[in-house]
């Protein structure tokens, strides 16, 4: 008497639950005249009855707009509308998704991600790509290799013996540097990244020489105070050689990643990839202003972030710096430099 397969009501079968109903027959009776399980002739009262009892016309109204499967995002002109404008933010859905939910505004990043990767598929415009913070068309990882000059830094030492302080990212004032390359050769952007506050701060260099470097790093740390300087750490690129002359005037040790090792300086890797979203390598970086850096910067410092609970890490530094130096008032060499 069961059937195999359920199958959805017809307009038919509707119209005779309603005539039943109406007459007093039970659900179990109802079930039997229609060869349904008495279970889906209840489930089908229960979802589709209205104000005025089970209607065969409204009841299979509600059923459709039950089985509409198209994104929420295209349903909702007004979310579509708010999602996007974080996206050109440069936020990722992620961080989309938990600021509208401070707003009562509900959507998964889950969703906003399968949104992008339809409207790819549906019009074969991969600029769409370009609202996700990697603009990869495809998620996933690819990893690379290269060669490693460790064995030729002087003073060299291993991120092993970095305190696990800096590790846990629960002490400030541990750094990690790294630099942004270009397609045309010898740019390059410097990146210097807080691991307890994300706090980034970006400077073109003249060249990837390890003397114009280590002057770029001591002219950004010294006017901090001695608190949040402890330490930085590099990977083993011959930029970086001139490491040791920040020892002194700063008071900081230095570390270096394995070879082959970058994701060891996790924080400032990930801010590149950021980054990558305003600079991609094929930027003329000659064609950048001072001030169109300083507004990159200042975007991604005022980002929220998922890690900092959704604060920015311009909020989180600021409360750092607060903490250490009291009422001591920054400078104005020290605003640009940290490019808050």
């Amino acid at each position: 008497m069961g059937r195999k397969s359920f199958e959805q009501f017809g307009i038919e079968e509707r119209c005779e639950i309603s005539r039943r109903r109406q007459a007093g027959e039970s659900i179990r009776q109802i079930a039997a005249a229609l060869d349904r399980a008495p279970s889906s002739i209840s489930r089908e009262l229960k979802r589709n009855t209205g104000a005025t009892g089970y209607q065969s016309v409204y009841a299979g109204e509600q059923a459709r707009a039950r089985r509409w499967q198209g994104s929420r995002l295209l349903r909702d002109a007004e979310l579509q509308a708010r999602v996007l404008e974080g996206l050109r933010r440069g936020w990722s859905p992620e961080q989309v998704s938990r600021r509208l939910a401070q707003q009562d505004l509900q959507i998964s990043y889950e969703s906003i991600y399968r949104f992008i990767a339809a409207q790819i598929a549906r019009t074969n415009d991969f600029s769409w790509r370009l609202y996700l913070p990697r603009a990869k068309s495809k998620r996933g990882f690819r990893g690379r290799k290269g060669g490693s000059p460790a064995e030729h830094i002087q003073q060299r030492v291993s991120i092993e013996k970095r305190p696990k302080a800096a590790a846990d990212r629960r002490q400030a004032g541990h750094w990690e540097a790294d630099l942004m390359l270009f397609a045309r050769y010898g740019q390059a952007i410097l990146t210097l990244h807080e691991r307890t506050s994300r706090l980034t701060a970006i400077v073109r260099q003249p060249s990837k020489a390890a003397a114009p470097v280590a002057q770029t790093l001591q002219a950004l740390l010294a006017p901090l105070p001695p608190a949040l300087r402890r330490s930085i750490t590099f990977d083993n690129g011959t930029e970086f050689a001139l490491h040791y002359t920040l020892h002194q005037p700063l008071g900081l040790q230095t570390y270096f990643c394995d070879p082959h090792s970058p994701w060891q300086k996790g924080g400032v890797e990930n801010a590149n990839g950021r980054l990558r979203r305003w600079l991609p390598r094929g930027t003329n970086v000659e064609d950048l202003s001072p001030d169109q850096l300083l507004q990159i910067a200042q975007i991604y410092n005022h980002t929220p972030r998922k890690c900092l609970g959704f604060k920015t890490p311009a909020e989180v530094f600021a409360k750092v710096l607060h903490f250490k130096c009291e009422s001591t008032a920054s400078s104005p060499r020290q605003r640009h430099s940290v490019r808050k």
